[in-house]
């Protein structure tokens, strides 16, 4: 089940911790807009500061992985997105997958815990999207990275949306939990924001066990796309570094940085 309430910045700041409210260098909450990436990608050259926070409650231009539309009804789901800033763009290596991590860890505080990920940035619920994370930057000139890390968390779709042609879910069909968005924004902020102030210095590999226990693809078949090119195989997990390991027919192991995984039908 879901409230019906509004976002509102009062009731999301009496949920934060106090690690949290330090983190928090601005919260703003807009009724709509493009998309809450776009909106910290045009503020980077300004003095905007690690810790800004966008939310809002439809997005007309919400953008999803390889620059699909991301579906955003009003005042129904979670279209957010922060801003941190990074030594390198090195440093960002793994960063989706560990915000991918702090997403299931947001969720099972809440009670929430049939969820799973998909590799590389996919939240996913009995086989079905309940979510997705978008991670964009810009390299300044002393080649620091400042980071807009994305979620679309879907909470409350129709059960048909033409526009989405992917098996999709939500939390109010996963769940019989009472669900307030404002409580759901507060507990994915304490999770998420401190995961990105201490990753330059703890890496992926402080989440990579953590990953791997709700890999949803492990030991499924899968096509991946890469580019213009389609690879079937058998999906071994991931390694250290979050790579994709997949498996062809002759047995050989194959890994890779980037593209799009889905099952084999």
């Amino acid at each position: 089940m879901v409230s019906d309430s509004l976002l509102d910045a009062q009731k999301i700041n009496a949920n934060l911790t106090q690690i949290t409210h330090a983190l928090i260098s601005e919260l703003e909450i807009f009724p709509v807009i493009d998309s809450t990436n776009n909106y910290l990608m045009a503020r980077i050259q300004s003095d905007v500061s690690s810790g800004c926070v966008c939310l809002a409650e439809t997005q007309t231009a919400g953008k999803g992985r390889r620059g699909r539309h991301w579906i955003s009804p009003q005042g129904q789901n979670i279209y957010s997105s922060f801003l941190w800033r990074f030594s390198s763009a090195q440093a960002l290596n793994g960063l989706s997958l560990a915000i991918g991590v702090g997403v299931i860890r947001a969720l099972n505080k809440l009670g929430i815990f049939n969820v799973d990920l998909k590799w590389p940035n996919d939240i996913y619920s009995d086989g079905k999207k309940l979510g997705g994370i978008l991670i964009e930057g810009t390299t300044h000139s002393d080649n620091d990275v400042s980071a807009v890390i994305g979620l679309g968390l879907n909470v409350n779709l129709p059960p048909k949306i033409a526009e989405i042609t992917q098996a999709y879910t939500d939390l109010k069909t996963i769940t019989d939990i009472q669900l307030n968005r404002n409580q759901l924004v507060a507990q994915l902020l304490n999770e998420l924001l401190p995961i990105a102030a201490t990753f330059e210095k703890q890496g992926f590999s402080a989440y990579l066990d953590e990953w791997r226990e709700h890999d949803c693809l492990f030991e499924k078949s899968a096509d991946l796309f890469v580019g213009s090119q389609k690879i079937n195989g058998i999906v071994k997990g991931i390694d250290e570094n979050g790579l994709l390991k997949l498996q062809r027919d002759d047995g050989t192991i194959q890994t890779f940085a980037s593209g799009e995984v889905s099952f084999s039908a």
